[in-house]
C-alpha cells in the first residue's frame, strides 16, 4: 500500500492529508532556523564574517519547508495514483495483521469475530468494504463510545500486504435506563415498560437487564436477562430470559393466569430466529364463576416448548408505512418436557402485509391477511381441548397496521370481543336466597383465526400537521374465529365460517411518537355476531410498532 486510511464513523482520512495539515502549522518553527542555538564564540571577529555565518545559518531552514512540500506533493501524487487504479481495476491486497488497542476490559476475540470478514479481505476495494462494515457491526454492540480502523501499509519486506489497526474507546458509564410502549404477544396486548440495563460486564459485550412492564387488564411482567452478541466460537448471540408474568382476564374470561418462565434464544439472524420456552402455568378462577371449558383448564401445567420464527420485513417504517412488504412465519410445539403435566400443542401463524405507495401526498394503502390455527398432539388429539392460552383471542383498542406477527385484533371490537364464547357458571347468593345469574359470558377463544384489513393513509392540508407527521387514514377490517378441538372440526363449514366474518370500517388521526402510535377513530360496526363486544362510535387507541 502506498499511503494509510483511517475509517471511523464513516469517515476516511488519508495520511497525505494529516501531513499537510502539519506543514501548515510548521513555518513558524522555522522562522529562525538552527542559528537559534549557535553563539559567537570570538567576539573579536569582523561584521562581514558574522554576516557571512549567519547567511549560511539561514540557509537550511529555507530548504526543509522545501522538501517537506515536496514530499507531501509526492505522496499525493502516489494516492491520487491509487485511487484512480482502484477505479479501473482491483488492487490485489492481503491482511498481514490485525492490532486491537483501547480494549481494557473487552476480550480480543470478541472483536476479532466482528472483523473476521477484513481477514479475508483479498483486494483494496473488499477490504475497505469490509472495514466499514466492521466499523458498524462494532458500534452495533452499544459498549464502545468511540471506533475509529486504520489501514497502514504493512512490512516492507512484504510489498502487497496491509496491517489495520482497531482502537477502541470503551464506555465510560455501563449502567443506562430507558422506558417505552411494547406490544406483548403473550398478553395480546400493549404493556408500558421501564428497563435498567448494564454492559459488558463479562467483557464479552454481554448486556444485563431487568425490567418491569405493566398494562391494561391488570398485566405485569417482572424480567431479567442477559444477552451475549458473541460467546467463544458460537456464531449466534446467545439470549436468556428469567420471567414472572401475571395477568388478568376476568372481566373477559373469568380466570387469571401466573407463569413463571425460562427463555433461551438458540439461534437468531436476520430472518430466522429459533428459541425454547420453559414455564410452569397456573390458571385460577377466583371468582367460581367460570364457565364449563374454563374450569377444566384450571390448576397447574408445564410448557415446556420449541419455537421457530422466520420474518422478512421491507416495510419503510414500521409506524406508518408507505411502500415494501412484511411476512412473518411463526411455528410452535408444544409438550417437549416427559410429564403428564406438559401441554401438547401446534401452533402455527402467518401474517402478510404489503404497501402501496400512490406518489401524491404521502398516500398510501396498506393491505394485511393474517390467519393461524393451534391443534392439541398425541393419542385421541380430535377429542382433547386446546390448552386455553395459546387460543387465538381477537379484539383490542390498537392498530393492525403496525402490529405483525399474527391474528390479534379487528377495529372497533373491545378486547377479547368477538369469537366463541359460553356462558358463566350460576352461582347463588346464600345472603339473598335467590340466584344471581353469571356476569354475562366468557370468550373462550378459538383454534382458527383470520383477520385481514385495509388502510388507507394520507397527509392533512396543514403545514404544521405535516411536518410532525399528523396524517389520517380511512380503513376497513374483517376477522373471524372457530373451534376445531373436541371434534368440533366434524360441524365445521368453509361457507358458514366466511358469512360468520366480523367487518368494521371508519376514519381516524394518527399522531405517530418515538414509543406509540396515537389514533382518534370513528369506528362503524358493519357486521357482528350475537354476543360480540363491537361498538360503534369514536376512541381512542395506543398501538406500538411490534
Amino acid at each position: 500500500m502506498e499511503s494509510s486510511e483511517e475509517v471511523g464513523e464513516n469517515t476516511i482520512r488519508t495520511s497525505s492529508e494529516e501531513e499537510e495539515e502539519e506543514v501548515e502549522r510548521e513555518p513558524s518553527n522555522f522562522e529562525n532556523g538552527d542559528g537559534e542555538d549557535e553563539e559567537v564564540e570570538d567576539e573579536e571577529e569582523d561584521e562581514e564574517d558574522e554576516d557571512d555565518e549567519d547567511d549560511d545559518d539561514e540557509e537550511p531552514p529555507r530548504r526543509k519547508p522545501i522538501l517537506d512540500a515536496s514530499r507531501l506533493i509526492a505522496q499525493r501524487s502516489k494516492l491520487e495514483n491509487l485511487v484512480e487504479r482502484m477505479r479501473k481495476e482491483k488492487v490485489r491486497l492481503r491482511v498481514h495483521d490485525i492490532l486491537i488497542k483501547g480494549n481494557s476490559k473487552t476480550k480480543d476475540s470478541l472483536i476479532e469475530a466482528e472483523v473476521e470478514a477484513i481477514k479475508n479481505a483479498s483486494t483494496m476495494q473488499e477490504l475497505l468494504e469490509a472495514a466499514g462494515v466492521a466499523n458498524a457491526n462494532l458500534q452495533r454492540l452499544e459498549i464502545f463510545d468511540s471506533v475509529k480502523i486504520t489501514l497502514d501499509s504493512g512490512p516492507p519486506e512484504l510489498p502487497g500486504t496491509a496491517n489495520v489497526v482497531i482502537e477502541v474507546v470503551e464506555a465510560g458509564n455501563p449502567l443506562s435506563g430507558e422506558c417505552g410502549a411494547y406490544t406483548k404477544p403473550a398478553a395480546r396486548s400493549w404493556t408500558f415498560e421501564g428497563s435498567v440495563k448494564y454492559k459488558n460486564w463479562l467483557g464479552y459485550g454481554d448486556l444485563w437487564d431487568g425490567s418491569l412492564a405493566y398494562g391494561p387488564n391488570q398485566t405485569s411482567e417482572v424480567s431479567a436477562g442477559v444477552y451475549l452478541p458473541r460467546l467463544k466460537r458460537l456464531m449466534t448471540p446467545l439470549v436468556a430470559r428469567l420471567s414472572l408474568l401475571s395477568q388478568d382476564w376476568m372481566e373477559f374470561s373469568s380466570y387469571k393466569e401466573r407463569s413463571l418462565g425460562l427463555s433461551l434464544g438458540l439461534y437468531s439472524t436476520k430472518y430466522h430466529d429459533l428459541g425454547y420456552n420453559l414455564g410452569w402455568r397456573t390458571i385460577t378462577d377466583p371468582s367460581q364463576m367460570a364457565s364449563n371449558s374454563i374450569r377444566r383448564q384450571l390448576g397447574n401445567s408445564l410448557l415446556s416448548s420449541l419455537k421457530y420464527t422466520f420474518k422478512v420485513d421491507k416495510r419503510n417504517s414500521a409506524v406508518r408505512p408507505t411502500r415494501g412488504y412484511a411476512f412473518v412465519s411463526t411455528s410452535q410445539i408444544g409438550g417437549l418436557a416427559p410429564d403428564h403435566r406438559s401441554l401438547r400443542f401446534v401452533r402455527q401463524e402467518f401474517d402478510l402485509r404489503y404497501a402501496i405507495p400512490f406518489g401524491f401526498d404521502r398516500a398510501a394503502m396498506n393491505f394485511g391477511v393474517s390467519a393461524g390455527v393451534v391443534l392439541p398432539w398425541g393419542n385421541g388429539f380430535l377429542n382433547k381441548p386446546s390448552s386455553l392460552p395459546e387460543r387465538f383471542f381477537l379484539g383490542g383498542d390498537f392498530s393492525p397496521v403496525c402490529t405483525i406477527g399474527g391474528p390479534t385484533t379487528v377495529w372497533g371490537f373491545k378486547t377479547r370481543g368477538m369469537g366463541p364464547t359460553e356462558p358463566r357458571r350460576e352461582v347463588r347468593d346464600e345472603n339473598k336466597g335467590k340466584d344471581n345469574d353469571a356476569l354475562g359470558r366468557d370468550f373462550v377463544g378459538g383454534d382458527l383465526a383470520v383477520t385481514a384489513f385495509a388502510d388507507l393513509s394520507f397527509d392533512l392540508p396543514l403545514r404544521w400537521l405535516r411536518e410532525h407527521g399528523i396524517h389520517g387514514h380511512i380503513f376497513a377490517g374483517a376477522g373471524n374465529l372457530a373451534k376445531l378441538t373436541e371434534n368440533e372440526f366434524r360441524s365445521f363449514s368453509f361457507q358458514k365460517f366466511m358469512e360468520t366474518f366480523r367487518t368494521s370500517v371508519g376514519v381516524g388521526i394518527v399522531v405517530p411518537t418515538r414509543l406509540f402510535r396515537l389514533e382518534g377513530n370513528f369506528y362503524y360496526i358493519l357486521k357482528q355476531q350475537e354476543h360480540d363486544r363491537g361498538k360503534t362510535g369514536f376512541r381512542f387507541s395506543i398501538s406500538a410498532p411490534s
